[in-house]
């Protein structure tokens, strides 16, 4: 009853890219007139509409013949499908063959290593495997590296403070002076 799915061939995905290269850059209509509408795509839906008439000499819209073959849409670059796991139990349901997991972001870093570990152990494949690993090292490195330089900066702005004090304090002429000078 349950039969398996094939897996895609190459075949299928380089038909899938061939049909993206083709695939042209679907912009909003009128968009290159107005500066208040952005580029990004709007469904057209105005009575006159050129885009949703297709137009002869208009830019064209999008609509099914554009699709790539069926059995490689939704598929990663690789062929693998993609599955989204957020525990090591979720890997019991993945297919080595035609599946790769990408773990969910909320994923928090020791989880994320035993899933890494038990997906090698399962010959999984794990599309997103050194993501978090290096954003987390980056934040590490950040922070070593700002702890020293946010205390020199909080120790310049109080030396600078009393030096401006003490150079405003020998500026100052007594006042009695000041009066003297005007009515002379």
């Amino acid at each position: 009853m349950t039969e398996k799915k094939p897996s895609p061939s190459r075949k299928a995905l380089q038909v899938r890219a061939r049909a993206k290269n083709k695939k042209p850059e679907f912009v909003r209509a009128e968009s290159w007139r107005f500066s208040r509408f952005s580029l990004s795509w709007r469904k057209p839906r105005g009575l006159d509409n050129k885009i949703r008439r297709k137009i002869k000499g208009w830019p064209p819209g999008p609509s099914v013949g554009y699709k790539g073959p069926k059995i490689a849409r939704g598929l990663h670059p690789s062929g693998f499908r993609e599955v989204l796991v957020y525990n090591p139990d979720d890997l019991t349901k993945i297919d080595a063959g035609t599946q790769a997991i990408r773990i969910a972001h909320t994923v928090g870093k020791r989880k994320r290593n035993l899933i890494i570990e038990e997906a090698k152990k399962l010959d999984i494949k794990v599309l997103n495997m050194n993501v978090q690993a290096k954003k987390v090292d980056q934040v590490e490195e950040e922070s070593k590296e700002a702890e020293p330089e946010k205390v020199k900066e909080k120790k310049q702005p109080e030396k600078v403070k009393k030096e401006k004090k003490e150079v405003s304090k020998k500026n100052k002429k007594p006042k009695s002076t000041k009066k003297k000078e005007k009515k002379q």
